[in-house]
């Protein structure tokens, strides 16, 4: 197996020397670049060819398998959009010619990708940097827009067809508007938290999805909002759905459903229910008061949590530097075979002295700085057998060999180019201008495995360069490798992690009890979202995922998402007129039990497509989003209402006066009630007040 020497040579020299403030040329950086891409491609012919088996690896590798990343998905973007086009217009299909909200489905998906275009050209052309793992958000926006839309629908069908098309939008605003509200100031928030993080990527994928949000909430309130008025306009002019040529009304006698349209519940004057809604109000609902139902869903839940907590005991930090890379990559190849045959050996760590007055020629320097480098050997971590790869050694001895004297300043300085010219250390000093700028050692690491080997090797070395520095004269160095910027968010993952989902989770609870007016029920909006965090982070584990900076990125999605469907409900629940618990927990599910499962089946829909994606990061964001959104329909329609239940009459105060207005109303009209049965009644029978 072939090790490329550049690992740790070019673009690494060129960065450190760019953190101690040293110029860079330019045209040497883009001379190795080129060099390097050639190189890329002729091992890459070589293995094509089977002339001879090669791993290579060079320092511009992961750079371009990022690239790589990105464009892998760009083409199921396409799949994405054509599912959930066709996802809504399925689910939003009825019967009647006239009542079928097939242009409805169709604007609804076209106004979630506008909003998705909108953010993003905004973004760029503001300059914002476009990580790879954007690259994932529209899939994600996608399907939150296509939610919002059914629950407009939703309220739009429990509207009376016979009112003005103005009316029926403005009480479908009112019962829509609050909802879709609070899930979007909640996801919005949650991913502006998200900027809190020091590492780049999810700051990028934060600000670029939560614009995308706001744009995808714009676009809905006006937008979509107007082609759902118009639509309503078709229905009052009694047209059809697809020529807009008005059709006469079904009378009952064996109508043909393309020629006629426009039928409704004469009753209640609204659109007739559809299937779906119809099993959640009059079977599921119903179903799930049970007494026996619900202590059977406390028992579920308890193994839930059980299993959740278990799997938050297994999370395994770090990532794999393979997953990087795109599936049958020569990367991956490359890290296999290092594993498979140089596993006991570490990253050959860069020791660079960055002090440009450091005294090379000066023996008592040079004894801090072998004190230094003895520091470094004795480190566990390091190997005994191998001293430090050290230019200076090679140096002193060249001047031994060749009789010059190296402890005088001009005759180290005079020899020292011809020396690194011939020697193979040109790379490793920086001598310009008759100075040393700098110059680095490497220190060979061994078993080095898992990821807290990987941070604890990272401390101990940053440790020890502080000590060095501490010497008489002092050594002012610092470590490097290409692989240090992904070791070090292992020192901070953990704490970073906790941070945003306990600030996140205390901002949705504010949220909640500015927005929804109960108390109460604004503290189990709250414990839902920590219930399906511990789910997803517990599930997560069991299903081999590690916390790193991508799933770290979901789980900030989590906390948003998470509020969706328990927020409708127990909005809804709230709002809602009944009198007992169980009657109120039933009228939230039969309001808004189909449109959360669409919703959640159209944001699955969104994301599924990244499961058959060549990239690890793109299948580790399928794989949560699928745990999210499973966990959150879930709570919202199983968890919650059964827990809201608990609470006895959870009402919105703004719904008791109602209420209690109304009652006074009736009561002036009809002097005479049943206290049996609490209603007012004229029948000369009821009892007397």
């Amino acid at each position: 197996m072939a090790k490329c020497k550049t690992d740790c040579i070019e673009r690494p020299l060129s960065l450190a020397f760019e953190k101690l403030g040293c110029v860079v040329d330019e045209k040497k950086t883009k001379e190795n670049s080129y060099w390097l891409d050639d190189f890329l491609k002729l091992l890459s012919n070589y293995t094509e060819q089977k002339t001879v088996n090669v791993s290579y690896f060079t320092s511009l590798s992961r750079q371009k398998e990022f690239e790589t990343n990105s464009d892998s998905v760009i083409p199921l973007f396409s799949a994405t959009y054509f599912l959930a086009i066709n996802i809504s217009v399925l689910s939003c299909l009825r019967l009647d010619c006239v009542r079928t909200k097939v242009w409805v489905a169709l604007f609804g998906v076209v106004s979630a990708g506008m909003a998705v275009l909108a953010s993003f050209g905004l973004l760029l052309f503001c300059g914002m940097p476009f990580a790879m793992t954007v690259a994932s958000a529209p899939f994600l926006i996608l399907g939150v827009g296509v939610d919002d839309m059914f629950i407009m629908i939703s309220c739009w069908q429990k509207t009376e067809v016979h009112k003005a098309v103005e009316v029926r939008l403005a009480e479908t605003y009112k019962e829509a508007g609050v909802s879709i509200t609070i899930t979007t100031l909640t996801d919005v928030l949650a991913f502006y938290i998200g900027l809190l993080t020091p590492f780049r990527s999810v700051q990028s994928f934060c600000m670029y999805t939560s614009t995308a949000l706001l744009f995808c909430y714009i676009f809905n309130i006006t937008f979509f909002g107007a082609c759902l008025a118009l639509n309503g306009r078709r229905e009052k002019g009694n047209r059809h759905w697809l020529t807009c040529m008005k059709v006469p009304e079904p009378t009952g006698d064996g109508d043909i459903a393309c020629c006629v349209g426009g039928a409704y519940d004469e009753n209640t004057r609204k659109e007739f229910e559809i299937p779906m809604d119809s099993f959640f109000k009059h079977y599921y609902s119903p179903f799930l008061t049970r007494v026996w139902v619900k202590t059977l869903v406390c028992l579920i839940y308890a193994g839930y949590l059980a299993v959740s907590i278990y799997g938050c005991f297994q999370i395994q930090e770090g990532l794999d530097l393979k997953h990087l890379a795109v599936d049958g990559s020569y990367v991956g190849d490359y890290y296999d075979k290092e594993d498979e045959f140089f596993s006991d050996f570490g990253p050959n760590v860069m020791l660079v002295i960055k002090d440009e007055h450091f005294q090379y020629w000066n023996p008592t320097a040079r004894k801090s700085l072998d004190l230094c480098l003895e520091n470094f050997q004795n480190l566990t971590l390091a190997d005994s057998d191998l001293p430090p790869i050290s230019w200076l050694h090679v140096y002193l001895q060249y001047g031994m060999n060749f009789g010059f004297d190296v402890d005088n300043e001009t005759e180290f300085k005079s020899h020292l180019t011809a020396f690194l010219n011939y020697s193979g250390f040109s790379q490793d000093v920086n001598f310009t201008n008759n100075q040393i700028q700098a110059s680095r050692m490497f220190v060979q690491s061994v078993n080095i495995r898992t990821a807290i080997d990987e941070k604890n090797m990272l401390n101990e070395l940053r440790e020890t360069a502080v000590e060095c520095g501490k010497l008489q004269p002092p050594v002012n160095l610092i470590v490097y490798h290409p692989a240090f910027i992904y070791f070090d968010q292992y020192a901070v993952i953990i704490s970073n992690t906790i941070q945003n989902l306990v600030v996140a989770t205390c901002v949705m609870l504010v949220i909640s009890l500015l927005l929804i007016p109960n108390p109460l029920c604004s503290l189990w909006v709250t414990f839902s979202i920590a219930s399906v965090i511990v789910g997803v982070a517990g599930f997560m584990a069991l299903w081999n995922v590690s916390l790193d900076s991508v799933s770290m990125i979901n789980l900030v999605i989590c906390i948003g998402f998470s509020v969706d469907f328990s927020a409708h409900i127990s909005y809804a629940f709230v709002s809602s007129e009944k009198s007992s618990a169980n009657e109120k927990a039933t009228d939230a599910i039969s309001k808004l039990g189909y449109p959360i499962v669409q919703g959640a089946v159209s944001t699955i829909a969104g994301v599924v497509v990244l499961a058959a994606a060549k990239s690890y990061i793109f299948r580790t964001f399928f794989k949560i989003m699928l745990l999210v959104i499973l966990f959150g329909a879930v709570h919202g329609i199983v968890f919650i209402p059964v827990f809201l239940t608990f609470l006895g009459n959870c009402s919105n105060s703004r719904v008791k006066n109602k209420q209690y207005s109304d009652t006074n109303k009736q009561q002036r009209k009809d002097p005479v009630m049943d206290h049996t049965e609490n209603v007012w009644c004229t029948d000369p029978d009821c009892p007397s007040l």
